[in-house]
């Protein structure tokens, strides 16, 4: 596991540099990064953000769940929004339809999401993959850089080789760097009433919810390679020619 990007407010911020991708070629450090919202960041961590060079950022969250406040970050940097999910995603919105149901229900919510990720998504992250192709300097996040931003990696490291143990890894580092930030949610939910054994299936990645969407592309199109290529439209070998070493 290597370490997160030295930030003071932005979990989850990784560079996917140093993954191993087709022909044993590793994925350049300092081109692909994903993270947690950057939005409201520290001017410290503005400042950090604006020296890696970002030519992109891609917002997943749909437009309920941004604030007033996250306008310095959009005045620095040239952020794309690419919505994924409907409906009011807003975490006190959530909180109201979570105090009801149990942790079963929230397991098979996010099931479920993951399931149609594939499909009902597929324009989003088509064109996710697209400016990639472009061989932008690029960070993309959603509200905890877990889901949408887990299910995005997915694709692009699938195009670009890297094996599917190392991708489910990448993944699963989520539970490690949203630990704070999953602690503080917690307590935010055990004050709206609702449980931590109703939230974790929310707050956690799970092996399964990956699971659901292969599952899914490979029921519907035979493989990850074949539903990037030919659903989406991408064009895998210049993704791989921006983003491997030589």
């Amino acid at each position: 596991m290597r370490p997160c990007l030295p930030l003071d407010t932005i979990c989850n911020a990784r560079d996917l540099g140093g993954l191993v991708g087709a022909n044993g070629r590793q994925v350049r450090h300092g081109r692909l990064y994903r993270s947690a919202n950057p939005a409201l960041a520290s001017v410290a961590d503005l400042d950090r953000l604006h020296a890696l060079g970002l030519d992109i950022v891609v917002d997943f969250r749909a437009a309920d769940e941004k604030s007033a406040q996250e306008r310095a970050f959009a005045e620095r940097f040239r952020w794309i929004p690419v919505p994924v999910l409907e409906g009011n995603m807003a975490m006190d919105t959530v909180l109201q339809h979570l105090r009801d149901k149990s942790p079963a229900h929230v397991e098979a919510f996010l099931l479920n999401v993951y399931r149609e990720f594939p499909l009902r998504y597929a324009d989003a992250f088509g064109d996710f993959l697209r400016h990639a192709e472009q061989g932008a300097t690029l960070l993309y996040h959603c509200t905890a850089g877990k889901d949408r931003t887990g299910f995005a990696s997915l694709l692009l490291l699938s195009a670009l080789g890297v094996a599917q143990d190392d991708i489910l890894a990448n993944y699963l580092e989520s539970n490690h760097w949203n630990r704070a930030f999953n602690e503080a949610l917690l307590t935010r939910a055990a004050h709206a009433g609702v449980r931590a054994e109703v939230m974790m299936p929310l707050l956690e990645v799970r092996a399964d919810y990956l699971a659901a969407s292969l599952d899914t592309i490979e029921r519907m199109h035979g493989s990850v390679a074949r539903y990037v290529g030919d659903a989406l439209g991408v064009d895998v070998s210049r993704l791989r020619a921006h983003y491997l070493e030589a």
